[in-house]
């Protein structure tokens, strides 16, 4: 069975950073096509942060490039998104998908 586990959110002030992790466990992520993040802001629709691909390589998010990264380390099992410069807009649930839809975790910017 496989599952993710995120954590590293809470709340931030605007021009703050934080470091998502993504603990994956029943997969290994060196198999996987792909892993990524997404995030659910209020008001607005679930949308993909950033991916590392196989195929494709490393894509974001239009809203994030320049201040987001996505990274992994296959001997851990894990996947990170360090997150610079953030905004209000950055504001939501940030999920990992690795193999599985893990639960999220929360992210507040504030002013």
């Amino acid at each position: 069975q496989v599952k993710v586990v995120e954590s590293g959110g809470g709340k931030v002030q605007v021009g703050g950073s934080l470091r998502l992790s993504c603990a994956a466990s029943g997969v290994a992520l060196r198999i996987l096509h792909a892993v990524s993040w997404y995030r659910q802001s209020p008001g607005k629709q679930r949308e993909l942060v950033a991916t590392i691909d196989s195929q494709r390589g490393t894509i974001y998010g239009d809203s994030v490039k320049g201040r987001f990264t996505i990274s992994k380390d296959d001997a851990k099992n894990m996947v990170f998104l360090q997150m610079d410069s953030l905004n209000p807009d950055d504001t939501g649930l940030y999920t990992c998908v690795a193999g599985a839809w893990g639960q999220g975790t929360q992210v507040t910017v504030s002013s």
